[in-house]
């Protein structure tokens, strides 16, 4: 059988030991889980989102920051790498004074995910959540580790595809140049992403899924090429 070469897919994400794994969450993703994760979870709860804290420790260049900023009343951005946007450097792993949070929102680096996710649930007060490949619930590895011991509240799987390109954000309505293949594409992946959250005191798991909602959630320069 003839190998598929196709870029959407053959991309993948998997870096370097020692990479940044830069990857950033098109902000429409985190709105997403806001939207129809976390708010339709939180009825009854004593504060409202809106006067709850949350911590991005992976913040990368601020894609998941902003939204998060339209949802919750204070937000708390850093990240290992100063990516010049204001926030904290600091390692989200190395055991410090930070004070606990609400919740935990993030795209952890993909070889970390597994410490992001230990390292949230000593951390937060009500609840963490991280988007990730739709292939990390596979594994014996990562069941008898991870979740076997500590599964999710709720699995919440995107129905239409969520584009993590390496160091931008691309409109996936229009077109690029692709320097590599010398010619105009349209932004495209063959990798399926899920947001995973745990929330205090829920122990069993709810799989739901994330409706088409990518249009209605896009804002004005949500884009690299927009800003």
């Amino acid at each position: 059988m003839a190998q598929n070469t196709s870029s959407a897919v053959m991309q993948q994400r998997s870096e370097p030991h020692d990479s940044l794994d830069d990857f950033p969450t098109p902000p429409w993703a985190t709105r997403a889980l806001c939207e129809h994760v976390i708010w339709p979870s939180c009825a009854g709860w004593p504060k409202k989102l809106d006067q709850q804290t949350v911590w991005e420790p992976a913040c990368n260049r601020g894609y998941m920051v902003k939204p998060l900023r339209e949802y919750f009343g204070i937000v708390i951005a850093s990240d290992v790498h100063d990516y010049g946007h204001g926030h904290v450097v600091r390692d989200f792993l190395f055991p410090g004074d930070i004070r606990n949070v609400d919740w935990i929102v993030t795209n952890p680096p993909f070889r970390l995910a597994r410490q992001f996710i230990a390292r949230s649930s000593q951390l937060a007060r009500i609840g963490f959540a991280m988007i990730v490949r739709s292939a990390f619930l596979e594994g014996t590895g990562r069941y008898e580790g991870l979740f076997s011991k500590n599964p999710p509240s709720i699995i919440a799987q995107f129905t239409e595809r969520v584009i993590m390109t390496k160091g931008i954000v691309r409109d996936p309505a229009k077109l690029y140049w692709d320097e590599k293949a010398q010619k105009w594409k349209r932004p495209s992946t063959a990798t399926a992403y899920t947001w995973l959250v745990w929330i205090d005191g829920q122990s069993d798991t709810r799989f739901m899924w994330i409706p088409p909602c990518r249009r209605k959630l896009e804002r004005p320069n949500d884009y690299s090429e927009s800003t």
